[in-house]
Order: C-alpha cells, then sequence, then structure tokens
C-alpha cells in the first residue's frame, strides 16, 4: 500500500468511526445527571436520551450536513403566486426532518409545568452536538415563550397557546420567537421606539407599530415582542411584553412585513430577519408594567440558560471530532494522538467542554428550585449572576473549542463538507452575540451585585459550593476574588473595564467545584483527573499549559499512549 492510499484509508476509517449515539459517547452527561437530578431520576430519563443521542448522530447531523453542502437555506416568499402578501420562509426538506426529530423527543413536552429542566437541558445537550441547526434557537424561544404564557399569562393566552406551545409533533406544534432588538438600541432596549395602541375593538388587545432589528425563527407562529404602550414612561420601565400571532386567518400576515433575511456568520439554515410591524393584533403577556420584567425573566434567562447548555454541547463534539479524527491520523509514523502537543490540546478542549456542562447543570438545579418555588434567598441571587456570567463564559469557550479542535484536524479541519467543525465555529461565534453582547452581561452582573443583599447571598451560597467540593485550593481562590468582586461594586465606573475578568474568575470557581464535587462522588473515572487539570491550568491562569504533565494527560485522555475511541 503506497502512502497515499494509507492516508485516505486513515481518513476513510475515521469517518467510519465517529459515534453513533452521542449519548453513549458522553458518559460523563448520566454522571452529572445522576448528581444533580437524583440517580432514579436519571436512570428514568437515560432510555430518551440514548434514542435522541442516535437520532441525532445518524439523522440529524446528516440532515444539517446536507444543507449547509449545497448552501440551500432559508429563503424569504414575499408574495404568492396571485401576488398576495405571505412573507413566508421556505427551507429545505431536510430542515422539516430535523424538526421533527427535535419537536418529537419531547424537549419541549418535558418541561411542561416547570418539573423537567433537567430533562430538557439534557436533550437540548444533545441536539446541540449539530451546531444550531436550524432547530436549537427555535426551540429556545419556544421554551422561552412556553415558560411566559404559563407562568405570566392569562387564561386567554394559556387556553389559545399552550397545547401548541408544548406538542411534540411538529407539524401541528406552535413554535416561538422572541423579538426585543431594534436598530437604534441593540442591547439598549430602554431605547426601543415601538408601540403600542389600544386595539378599540377587541378587548384586551393592542395593535402595534414600529420595526425589530433580529427576528431569528422569521418563519415563527407566534412572536413575542416588547413595544412601549401608548403613554408609557421611557426606558424599560414603560415597555410591554406582547404575543403576536403570525396571522388571524391561518393565510394572511398579522400586520407584519418581513424586510429582508440576514446573512450571517453563522446559525445559517435558521431564519433570521428584519421586519415591521403595522398594525399587528397584540395581547399582553401578563401586566403591562411588567413588561420587561417578563421579557427578561422568563424569554431572556431561559435563552441564556440554554445558550450555555448549546454552547457546552458543541465543546463535546468538537472534542468527539477532534479527538476520533486524532485517534486514526497519522504522522511521524505514528497517530498524532500520541503526539504529546495533540494530546495537550485535546485535554485542554475535553477539560472546558467538561466544565461548562458542570457548571450549566448546577444552573440547572437553581432554575429547578425557582421553578418549584424551594429555591433560597442565596440560591436566587445564585441563579441571577450566573445566568448571566455563565452564558457569557461557556460562550466564549466554545468558540475557543471549537477553534482547538480546527487545529487538531489542520488544513482539513477549515474545510466546510470534510467535518462538522467550520460549522460548530462559526455557529459558536454567533451564540457569543446571542441574548446579549460579553459586556452587557458583565454590566448586567455588575449591577445585580450592586442590589439588596445580592453580593452576601451569592457569597455564602459558593461558599458552600466550595466547602461541599472538598478541594483544598478553592478556598484560598474564593477568598483571592471576594475583595475584588466588593471594590467593583463600590466603584462600578472605575471597575468596569476590569469586572469581566473577576466574572470570568467566579465562573471558574464554580465550574473547578463543580467538578471536584463530582469526582468526589465517584471512583473509577477520569473525573478526578479533569477537575485536577481545570484547577491546574483555569484557576491558575498557567496559559503555558506547562502543567499538563503525562501523567494527568493519560488519566484524562487515557493511558493506552493514544486517543480512546469515541464510543
Amino acid at each position: 500500500m503506497d502512502g497515499v492510499e494509507r492516508g485516505r484509508k486513515e481518513l476513510a476509517a475515521w469517518w467510519a468511526g465517529r459515534p453513533a449515539n452521542y449519548f453513549d459517547a458522553a458518559p460523563h452527561l448520566a454522571r452529572m445527571l445522576e448528581l444533580g437530578a437524583g440517580e432514579a431520576r436519571a436512570s428514568a430519563i437515560a432510555p430518551s436520551l440514548r434514542s435522541f443521542g442516535g437520532v441525532v448522530a445518524t439523522a440529524v447531523e446528516p440532515a444539517v450536513a446536507t444543507m449547509e453542502r449545497h448552501r440551500d437555506l432559508p429563503a424569504l416568499i414575499a408574495y404568492d403566486a396571485v401576488g398576495r402578501r405571505v412573507d413566508q420562509i421556505e427551507f429545505h426538506p431536510a430542515y422539516e426532518m430535523v424538526g421533527r426529530a427535535a419537536w418529537g423527543s419531547g424537549l419541549l413536552a418535558v418541561n411542561r409545568g416547570g418539573h423537567g429542566a433537567f430533562e430538557q437541558a439534557a436533550l437540548f445537550y444533545l441536539l446541540a452536538h449539530v451546531g444550531e441547526g436550524g432547530h436549537a434557537c427555535p426551540v429556545v424561544c419556544t421554551a422561552g415563550l412556553a415558560r411566559a404564557v404559563e407562568r405570566r399569562g392569562d387564561k386567554r393566552l394559556a387556553d389559545a397557546h399552550l397545547d401548541g406551545l408544548f406538542q411534540t409533533d411538529y407539524d401541528a406544534c406552535l413554535r416561538g420567537s422572541q423579538f426585543l432588538t431594534e436598530v437604534q438600541g441593540g442591547s439598549d432596549v430602554g431605547a426601543n421606539a415601538a408601540i403600542a395602541i389600544p386595539d378599540g375593538t377587541e378587548e384586551g388587545a393592542w395593535r402595534l407599530q414600529g420595526e425589530k432589528w433580529f427576528c431569528s425563527v422569521a418563519d415563527a407562529d407566534l412572536f413575542a415582542v416588547t413595544a412601549r404602550p401608548q403613554g408609557a414612561s421611557s426606558g424599560t420601565r414603560g415597555l410591554g411584553c406582547f404575543l403576536v400571532p403570525r396571522t388571524l386567518d391561518a393565510t394572511t400576515p398579522n400586520g407584519f412585513r418581513i424586510r429582508r433575511l440576514k446573512d450571517k456568520l453563522g446559525t445559517r439554515c435558521l431564519a433570521s430577519a428584519e421586519m415591521e410591524f403595522d398594525g399587528a393584533l397584540a395581547w399582553p403577556i401578563g401586566p403591562l408594567d411588567q413588561g420587561f420584567r417578563v421579557a427578561v425573566e422568563e424569554l431572556l434567562n431561559t435563552s441564556r440558560w440554554l445558550n450555555s447548555v448549546g454552547s457546552a454541547g458543541i465543546m463535546q463534539r468538537s472534542f468527539l471530532e477532534a479527538a476520533s479524527f486524532a485517534r486514526h491520523r497519522r504522522a511521524f509514523g505514528r497517530p498524532i494522538g500520541e503526539l504529546q502537543a495533540v494530546r495537550t490540546t485535546l485535554a485542554s478542549m475535553k477539560v472546558d467542554a467538561h466544565g461548562a456542562l458542570a457548571s450549566t447543570l448546577l444552573l440547572t438545579g437553581l432554575i429547578e428550585r425557582l421553578d418549584a418555588g424551594t429555591a433560597s434567598d442565596e440560591e436566587r441571587a445564585a441563579h441571577r449572576v450566573l445566568v448571566n456570567a455563565n452564558k457569557l463564559v461557556t460562550s466564549i469557550d466554545a468558540t475557543d473549542v471549537a477553534h482547538r479542535g480546527i487545529e487538531v484536524l489542520g488544513g482539513n479541519g477549515t474545510i466546510e463538507d470534510f467535518s462538522s467543525l467550520p460549522r460548530l465555529y462559526r455557529d459558536a461565534i454567533v451564540y457569543e452575540s446571542w441574548e446579549g453582547t460579553h459586556n452587557v452581561l458583565s454590566a448586567q452582573v455588575q449591577r445585580d451585585l450592586g442590589r439588596g443583599d445580592t453580593m452576601d447571598a451569592l457569597l455564602a451560597w459558593l461558599t458552600g459550593q466550595v466547602q461541599a467540593s472538598n478541594a483544598a485550593d478553592l478556598r484560598g481562590e474564593l477568598d483571592a476574588l471576594v475583595p475584588a468582586l466588593v471594590e467593583s461594586v463600590a466603584r462600578p465606573e472605575q471597575a468596569a473595564a476590569t469586572f469581566r475578568s473577576q466574572l470570568v474568575s467566579l465562573v471558574r470557581i464554580v465550574q473547578a467545584s463543580a467538578l471536584s464535587t463530582l469526582a468526589s462522588n465517584e471512583r473509577g473515572t477520569d473525573t478526578g483527573a479533569i477537575a485536577e487539570l481545570f484547577a491546574r491550568t483555569r484557576l491558575q491562569r498557567d496559559a503555558s499549559l506547562t502543567r499538563f504533565d503525562g501523567s494527568l494527560l493519560d488519566l484524562v485522555l487515557g493511558t493506552s499512549g493514544s486517543v480512546p475511541a469515541s464510543h
């Protein structure tokens, strides 16, 4: 066999050896679910996770790759054949197949009544192995709208829409979207200019007028839209949150027009648009004077939580692609997975992927207790901070991990139809901007820590997490961070430039404590080595990675001298 034939055979073996089930390829997911949700519950949901993990690997991933490969992306159909305005979005047939798989998994239905956050997070984690795939954003937006209508909407809204929002049949479901951003304000939602005018003909109804600049899921059945009721005060306090049906007669657009679809860097299978509303009939979600609160607590917080779940899924898939490639690809007479530099890169990817899932499932537990009404004051403060801070850190890490995966594949890593990594990288960059830029999230946390007893409650919760982890070094890390946080809250303007780095350090402590707690509850797995390596390189800022000694790498990646199989 000549060199060319051997090289091609190695690549073919890599293709053939990729995971056929993403749940089976992520045993740490089951272990973390056992710790967070309990062994009985984790065992009960494992069959559905295993089933969906196989569907995502063998059906959803090829479908998404097909859409991307042919650049068969969403198209705007403004008018029908006889010239009537319809503002519909046309997709590749594979798009609907992916939607049927996602909705059919029960991903939306599992959290009806607020009792299935762990189940929803785990299913979404598996779906995110394909990146956004055209449906991760619709799932997230629908989940947020379902929570808003269920928790804040009146009986009319609930009766009309909840069954459709929690539907498992994609062809019968109601898909949601949320339109907050306007061209003049961006993240400054208080500058929004869209207005709401009482309808005058239907009790409780309003008419919306204005523009929205980022409208992802432009093909949704129901829109959640912020607008300022006529005569309301300026800023965010004057905003209402409204539900707008796409159509009132199953055909005609309900007072809106799609100007154009956005040509995005990533999440390209998803229809994102610029839209204008001209008399759209709408109903408030909750009291008018609590519109911004509804938008943040139900829509944005749900999106930021699931954004973190999605980022963790992107990281895990990136690691699987790179690790499997390194096991098959040979250079300099041996598999590249035996080269110390490659092993170091792979180990760094793995610890970041595990850290992201650990902190995000910890956040998921806080959400479950909030939903159940059993959260303590400390847990409420932790959620308030972590839902923003965790999104910031995990989204940055996802881009970095996908980038490192491309590095392992070398030039092959830049080829769109060679692996999923270019798509994952592009999608991860978009995840970074969704639901708040890094600076916006940092500023939000900085403000929150200065309100009431939030700082004291957060530190009490975090101290408890550190103590429960039995990690000796973490208490010192926390003690070193606290004075800087206190100073940042006392002098917010002067500390704004450095607070973001403090926030990253805070999340690293959360991730390290979660990984250490998991390791202390396990024996005979790689979790202890992962927790140790995470602490060495993510807490102690060893940018050179010189503390990646060979024996620790063996424990993280496997002791056989090459990267273990992905499944």
